[in-house]
């Protein structure tokens, strides 16, 4: 039986550890675990160690995409005009 290209990668389903999900995210491994602790990323604390599903994280990050795009497209609230927005008044 030979192995998949892809045998090292992380099936959907799988548990990740706080430092694999650091890598896969490239962030901090404090930063994972401050995000896991507060709730901010989806995991499950398993006696003291945390553990995270691939899919659950994939997503969250396209939650958190789809709210930076949101938040770049809503109508300026308040300061200057922009130069373009003078010339369209």
């Amino acid at each position: 039986m030979t192995a998949s290209p892809d045998s090292n990668q992380p099936s959907p389903g799988e548990l990740l550890t706080l430092k694999e999900v650091a890598a896969y995210l490239k962030l901090a491994e404090r930063t994972v675990y401050l995000y896991a602790q507060n709730g901010r990323l989806p995991g499950i604390k398993i006696g003291s160690a945390w553990r995270f599903r691939r899919s659950e994280l994939d997503q969250w990050l396209d939650e958190q995409r789809r709210i930076a795009e949101s938040s770049t497209k809503a109508p300026r609230q308040s300061g200057p005009k922009t130069r373009e927005e003078e010339e369209d008044s």
